[in-house]
């Protein structure tokens, strides 16, 4: 049984920073390419970073510089380090594996980040 399991979400100021974690069972993590999503109310869900099977990395213009997505191959994880945050940021983040090539993919359950003061 495959499970993605987000955690590290939280309330935090503009300016701010926080890291999320995604921890992945029951698939060959390495591989798979990881992306991190994120969906604000009344919004679609939307890639946000991704980090293929080699590390290479992508992200969305308006994160990139303040966001770092990295995996961990030995303990099946993937984060994303967030800093300089931005009210605009609030979502539910979600954890995605995918299998390039193929329809093969999976979702976490989701984590929220609120950027209030």
């Amino acid at each position: 049984q495959v499970q993605l399991v987000e955690s590290g979400g939280a309330l935090v100021q503009p300016g701010g920073s926080v890291r999320l974690s995604c921890a992945a069972s029951g698939i060959i993590f390495s591989n798979y390419g990881m992306a991190w999503y994120r969906q604000a109310p009344g919004n679609q869900r939307a890639l946000v970073a991704a980090i293929d099977r080699g590390g290479n990395t992508a992200y969305i213009r308006s994160v990139k510089g303040r966001f770092n997505i990295s995996r961990d191959n030995a303990k099946n994880t993937v984060d994303l380090q967030m800093n300089s945050l931005k009210p605009e940021d609030t979502a539910i983040y979600y954890c995605k594996a995918y299998l390039a090539l193929t329809n093969q993919y999976y979702w976490g359950q989701g984590t929220q980040v609120t950027v209030s003061s």
